[in-house]
């Protein structure tokens, strides 16, 4: 019976105590973009901690912060080495940085593969499209071209350097890259002027803004290849890379080097935290995210602006993340060709 009665007056007791304050109620969360302003890689984590925060028990500010340098690396090396891991840091930067730690770049002092990832709202592919007044029409066009294409980049580790160079390791595509371009926009000057004729934009981009959705309306530009696994329904007719590597015979070992590259792409626009994270922060965070991603009012925003939305949790880019990080060293020192060091 005094037991009985113990037990009442713990579950009294305990039923008057203040449910428990979340972790994040009162606190700011920081975002370290490692880019500049007004990208894709900008713009993206903006729209997405608006909704993000919602989601969060507690509701914290997030305050965006741009930390752009070495291509993203200055802002990758603060989120994963300088930011204390308790759940208040997190960053968004370009995912083709891995690129860097693979070809062991002087500057590079994180491990991509250790990343506390949160989770990306798309996943991509890339494309290459030429101007349609140049005179290549076909693949066999540019394979046999006399004098190569020039394509515009705004330096080794973009697409429009490491997408040419990595035709010309598969299927023998030589271009001209012309670099200096401090980014896309400079690039679409460039071929407006005819300065250059090509470039390799995500898909969502081509398809995204402008000038690419009117260049590709009016037949100003022709996309000559797309990099999926299967061709995207806006280009049933625009033959995929390994559609082409098969059928002009690419060894395995070029093809592993390309899905080595492209995975870049099919890990979108992630968000990641610092290594060693508190589990229970992570799952906040990763739940959140989950939730955000789905949010009418975010998907209608993303409609609006033209963003295609096809999510990866943080667990599949963490599993991604390994995997791309374990290369032999063959395929590393092609890299190395392909990326221009």
């Amino acid at each position: 019976m005094k037991i009985f009665v113990i037990v009442l007056c713990v579950f009294a007791w305990t039923g008057n105590l203040p449910a428990q304050t979340p972790f994040y109620q009162g606190k700011q969360i920081k975002l370290v973009i490692g880019s500049s302003a007004g990208g894709g890689y900008d713009l993206w984590p903006r729209v997405m901690v608006r909704y993000l925060t919602r989601h969060i028990p507690g509701n914290p500010d997030i305050i965006p912060q741009n930390m752009p340098g070495a291509g993203g690396i200055v802002g990758a090396n603060y989120v994963y080495g300088i930011a204390k891991p308790d759940g208040l840091t997190i960053g968004a930067f370009n995912p083709a940085l891995y690129f860097d730690q693979l070809i062991k770049r002087d500057e590079v002092k994180f491990d991509w593969s250790k990343f506390a990832w949160i989770g990306s709202p798309e996943q991509n592919e890339l494309l290459h499209y030429i101007r349609t007044d140049a005179p290549f029409k076909t693949i066999d066009d540019l394979r046999n071209a006399k004098e190569p294409p020039r394509c515009g980049s705004s330096g080794t580790g973009t697409s429009g350097h490491y997408v040419p160079r990595l035709l010309e390791e598969v299927l023998g595509i030589k271009t001209h890259i012309v670099g200096g371009y401090q980014g896309g926009a400079e690039i679409d000057v460039a071929v407006e002027r005819n300065e250059v004729v090509c470039w390799s934009p995500l898909v969502a981009t081509y398809f995204g803004r402008e000038p690419y959705k009117r260049w590709h309306k009016s037949g100003f530009t022709r996309v000559v290849l797309q990099t999926g696994d299967k061709r995207d329904p806006r280009m049933q007719d625009v033959p995929t890379l390994p559609e082409l590597m098969q059928q002009y015979k690419t060894p395995e070992a070029g093809r592993r080097l390309a899905r080595v590259i492209l995975t870049a792409a099919t890990l979108g626009r992630p968000i990641t935290a610092p290594p060693g994270t508190p589990g229970d922060r992570m799952k906040i965070l990763r739940d959140a995210y989950a939730k955000a991603i789905k949010d009418p009012e975010l998907l209608a925003e993303a409609e609006k602006r033209g963003w295609d939305v096809d999510p990866v949790t943080g667990e599949e880019l963490e599993a991604r993340s390994k995997e791309v990080i374990a290369q032999p060293a063959q395929v590393i020192e092609r890299m190395k060709w392909v990326l221009g060091k």
